[in-house]
C-alpha cells in the first residue's frame, strides 16, 4: 500500500498543492493520505480530483482581508479566519466548494492530524468522520497557536496537528503503508529550532504549550526517521531546495506561484519512486 504524507506549513503548503496537481495530471494514485494542517486541505482536494483548487486558495483568496490579517486579529482574536476558508469558501454553496461526493466516493482513504489543546495529544480524524459542509477537523488542524485561538470542534479544543505529530510517517506505516511519499515544505536538510513563544499560551493550555516547545525536537527526530527509511527504499522525501519568499503567513501571489511550480516539477520523482517499487514486486 502506497501512502502520502503532507506536513503542511501554512502558505508554504502551496508547494504540496503543486505536487498533488502533478499527481492528478499524471494519474498517480495513492492508497492512503495523511495531512497535517494545510497539508490536509491539499489531500482532500486531491481525493476530490479538483486540480488547481488549492492553488487558488494560496495565491488568490489568501490576499483577501477576510482570509487573514491584522484587522481580523484585532476584531476577533484570530489572525486566520478558518471559518471563512473552510466554510464560506469551501461549503456546498461557497465560492469554491469542495466536491464532497467525490471525496467520499474515492477509494483512497485519508486522515487529518490535529492536536487537542488541553491534553496536548494528537487527534486523528478519518475520512468517515467527515460530514457535508462540516470541515471542523481541517479548521482545527490548521489552527496556528498564538495567531489563532484554539478551534472548538465536537467537544474538543483543537490546535495545529504539527504540535503533536509534525511528520506522521509512523502513523502511515501503522495504517499498513509499505511505501510512503513524504511532502515537506522546508528543504530536506532544514533543522527546526526550538521556539521561544510557547509561554504565550502556557497559562491556559500548558500541555499544548509543551507540544509547541517540543515541536522542533519531534520534527527533527521524525525527519531523521524518514531519511533512514528513504535509504532503504521505503520512503521518498519530496522537498523544495528553497522556499523563496514564502513564509507561513505570506500574502504574495508571485512567491506562491514560484513555490507551487517548484512542487509540480519536483513531483516527477514520485513517478520514478513508484516504478521502482513495482519493479521489486
Amino acid at each position: 500500500m502506497v501512502g502520502v504524507v503532507d506536513v503542511g506549513g501554512g502558505m508554504r503548503a502551496v508547494y504540496g498543492a503543486g505536487v498533488f496537481d502533478y499527481c492528478l495530471d499524471r494519474g498517480i494514485r495513492f492508497d492512503y493520505g495523511i495531512g497535517v494542517s494545510a497539508g490536509g486541505a491539499n489531500i482532500i482536494s486531491y481525493l476530490a480530483g479538483q486540480r488547481g483548487r488549492n492553488y487558488r486558495f494560496y495565491t488568490e483568496y489568501s490576499l483577501r482581508k477576510e482570509y487573514m490579517g491584522v484587522g481580523r486579529f484585532l476584531k476577533t482574536g484570530n489572525y486566520i479566519d478558518l471559518d471563512y476558508i473552510y466554510g464560506t469558501l469551501t461549503n456546498s454553496d461557497g465560492e469554491d466548494p469542495l466536491d464532497y461526493d467525490a471525496v467520499m466516493n474515492s477509494d483512497i482513504d485519508m486522515c487529518i492530524v490535529a492536536t487537542d489543546a488541553e491534553s496536548g495529544e494528537a487527534v486523528y480524524y478519518a475520512k468517515k468522520d467527515y460530514k457535508r459542509d462540516d470541515y471542523g477537523m481541517i479548521k482545527g488542524s490548521c489552527c496556528v497557536p498564538i495567531a489563532d485561538r484554539p478551534y472548538r470542534y465536537r467537544g474538543r479544543l483543537l490546535y495545529d496537528g504539527g504540535l503533536s505529530d509534525p511528520i506522521p510517517l509512523e502513523k502511515a506505516l501503522a495504517e499498513g503503508c509499505d511505501r510512503v511519499v513524504v511532502i515537506l515544505t522546508r528543504p530536506r536538510d532544514y533543522a527546526e529550532r526550538e521556539t521561544l513563544i510557547s509561554f504565550l499560551i502556557r497559562k491556559k493550555y500548558p500541555k499544548a504549550a509543551k507540544g509547541l516547545s517540543m515541536r522542533a525536537k519531534r520534527y527533527n527526530a521524525q525527519l531523521a526517521l524518514c531519511k533512514r527509511y528513504e535509504s532503504e527504499g521505503r520512503v521518498l522525501i519530496v522537498a523544495p531546495d528553497d522556499i523563496g519568499r514564502v513564509r507561513m503567513l505570506s500574502k504574495n501571489r508571485n512567491a506562491g506561484k514560484y513555490l507551487y511550480e517548484k512542487g509540480y516539477r519536483d513531483a516527477e520523482a514520485i513517478s520514478r519512486f513508484l516504478k521502482r517499487g513495482r519493479g521489486r514486486k
